[in-house]
């Protein structure tokens, strides 16, 4: 079986006109399923028949398989997932499962013999996440195994991204699903070989551009919607009906089934948007389909089209709202929508945050167990400046008479009041954050971080570095490696060795070293200049008067000091008594630097980053010293006001 027989599997579901949902590939389409299954609310199962695919796509014959088998993280609490976080099944019918109960190859022999767990992250053997497959022969070079399975799955209940709440059910992590198999250099791999992590609490998931074709037969009363586009939906008589799903070159695939789900559909030029939202969420359905919009338009422009027809987003019902918070490329989760109030943006934000997955873990596949920064992180940086942008510099998370804050600055509050910012680095994988740092870290620190590296590069230069990232690695799988070498070809384009011979020397500070960035202005003189008044004489004492001058001269010194690790270039704005003013740069190497000034005026006052470029600095009160005392009570105010407004953002996001 060589390479043609891919072809013949992705078209042979589907080959009437108009079942083709993309003009041609995306991906490389190395995975495919064709999974033909039947659900049942009672039971809370899906049970089923799967044809999946993989290409070898190596130079090497490879003699097993690695498939992630998600829901078996419920299946007890000595699992990693349940006995390293916080869930538990409620009650006996609570525990999810998935179970292979019977596994062919393309030439009929039986696998069911040649399956057995592995942990490979812990060695935990009550692990059951990770599906070795010994294979009865290797598969040689751009030749396809072909898998049939019969498996059943079973959700669990509380839902944790996904499971089942009454008759509400979010169907995801559900089947057998192949690992990426890696080749050599891929993501600086040393040697070809499977990445199949186990499931984690902390971490997400990792997977090739698949091709999916999905039947499910279900009771008639249910809406539903996946992340695929429908192709029909048949009236099966007797209630039930079999609703038949095709997606292209997206990174996995889920659903959704409730007969409470209310329909609100637009469109965004070529894009289908349908929203599931309940009752008390068509409040705010217009709210949520305006915001993926924005995304939409947003990201298009400065990072890359979207390039599918179609994408569906959930809101579930508060008994749901596990589900809440997920993404699934052309499927994604919100919350809140009816039961937050107007004046907080959070509903929003979510869906933001949610949609923009579809670029960075969507279309720039990263590896979010080992690179979390990568996907969280980015994703992060562009939804706060979605929100901003839309909502209001200043105020586009929460606006009150009294009380304002961005999404930017809650971002960075959540980074910079963190007591445990230093322990460590920002590039670990996400089961091995310490002392609860994983969303700090990979969401926080690393949106902080990208804000700094654009007031330093330019916002127009960082979003230059987003295009050709997107040109480069979309429908790939990047790493953290290949995004720097975006930003230094970009950078070093636009602005030569400005910044040094690369951008290396910003990534080893803040993304690969573990300092905070915290610079001060520690003091301000200015004294008076007169002519020679002293000792003239040292044998015969005598005395020499001064003479001051009609013009009085004075030497003003604005003292600046590195109090943290991290070393950042800095801008310091000076104000002179006569109203001038000064923008003085410095490297931020050395632990100080002074900055004098000759002359008839003198410096009044001294702001270090006055345009707010460099975001990690962990401390911006320092940054700013004044002769007029005023303004110190003033700056310690606004302090308080900005800790008080993040208290207040935690506790709505609890």
């Amino acid at each position: 079986m060589r390479r043609i027989l891919v072809v013949f599997l992705c078209l042979l579901p589907f080959t009437a006109v108009g079942q083709i949902i993309v003009d041609k590939p995306l991906s490389d389409r190395l995975t495919g399923y064709d999974i033909d299954v039947t659900f049942d609310p009672e039971a809370h199962t899906v049970t089923g028949l799967m044809t999946a695919w993989w290409v070898n796509n190596s130079s090497m014959p490879v003699g097993e398989a690695m498939m992630h088998m998600y829901l078996n993280a419920f299946s007890s609490n000595q699992s990693t997932f349940a006995s390293r976080g916080r869930w538990s099944a409620a009650g006996d019918d609570g525990w999810g499962w998935v179970k292979i109960l019977s596994m062919k190859d393309g030439r009929g022999n039986d696998l069911s013999d040649s399956c057995s767990y592995v942990s490979p992250d812990d060695g935990n053997r009550n692990d059951k996440t990770v599906l070795r497959i010994s294979l009865p022969e290797p598969v040689a070079p751009g030749d396809t195994l072909v898998l049939t399975i019969d498996f059943a799955s079973k959700l669990p209940s509380p839902i944790q991204r996904t499971g089942y709440e009454d008759d509400f059910h979010f169907v995801a992590q559900w089947f057998p699903k192949f690992g990426v198999y890696e080749t050599a250099g891929m993501r600086q791999r040393e040697a070809d070989g499977w990445n199949c992590h186990q499931f984690h609490p902390n971490s997400e998931f990792y997977s090739n551009h698949s091709v999916y074709n999905v039947s499910v037969i279900m009771p008639s009363e249910f809406v539903t919607g996946s992340g695929g586009r429908l192709i029909e939906e048949i009236d099966l008589g007797e209630d039930h009906k079999k609703v038949i799903w095709r997606a292209e070159d997206i990174v996995d695939f889920a659903w959704t089934a409730w007969p409470g789900y209310k329909v609100r559909t637009r469109k965004w030029n070529n894009v289908d948007i349908t929203f599931l939202t309940s009752e008390t969420g068509l409040s705010k359905a217009e709210n949520h389909l305006d915001a993926v919009v924005y995304a939409l338009e947003y990201l298009g422009e400065r990072v890359g089209p979207y390039p599918w027809p179609h994408l569906t987003f959930v809101d579930p019902p508060l008994s749901g709202s596990g589900a809440g918070g997920m993404e699934y490329t052309t499927l994604f989760t919100t919350m809140g929508g009816g039961a937050v109030p107007s004046f907080l943006r959070m509903p929003e934000m979510v869906t933001i945050h949610e949609f923009g997955h579809a670029y960075f873990m969507g279309i720039l596949a990263s590896n979010e167990f080992e690179e979390p920064w990568l996907d969280e992180g980015v994703n992060s940086y562009w939804e706060q400046r979605i929100v901003d942008h839309y909502y209001g510099a200043g105020y586009g998370l929460l606006k009150l008479p009294f009380l304002k804050m961005s999404d930017t600055d809650q971002g960075r509050m959540s980074y910079i009041t963190s007591p445990s910012r230093t322990i460590a680095t920002n590039d670990l994988p996400s089961w091995m954050y310490p002392h609860g740092t994983y969303s700090m870290m990979s969401y926080n620190k690393t949106a902080t971080w990208l804000h700094t590296l654009e007031g330093i590069i330019g916002t127009e230069t960082m979003d230059n570095v987003f295009r050709e990232y997107y040109h480069r690695w979309a429908f790939h799988h990047p790493s953290g490696r290949d995004f720097i070498a975006a930003v230094n070809d970009v950078v070093r384009s636009e602005h030569g060795d400005r910044f040094g011979e690369n951008m290396n020397w910003f990534f080893d500070e803040v993304l690969y070293g573990s300092g905070e960035c915290d610079y001060r202005v520690s003091g301000i003189t200015s004294n008076k200049i007169r002519s020679y008044s002293g000792v003239v004489d040292g044998d015969s004492v005598s005395y020499a008067r001064g003479d001051r001058k009609s013009d009085t001269l004075y030497l003003s010194r604005v003292s600046i000091e590195r109090l943290g690790d991290v070393r950042l270039p800095v801008e310091v704005l000076v104000r002179f008594d006569n109203g001038e003013e000064v923008l003085e740069t410095w490297d931020g190497k050395a632990t100080y630097r002074d900055f004098e000034y000759t002359g008839a005026r003198r410096v009044v006052w001294a702001k270090l980053d006055p345009y707010d470029k460099i975001d990690m600095d962990v401390n911006r009160i320092n940054n700013s010293f004044t002769l007029d005392p005023a303004h110190t009570v003033a700056r310690r105010m606004l302090n308080k006001y900005m800790l008080l407004m993040q208290m207040i953002i935690s506790i709505f996001t609890l």
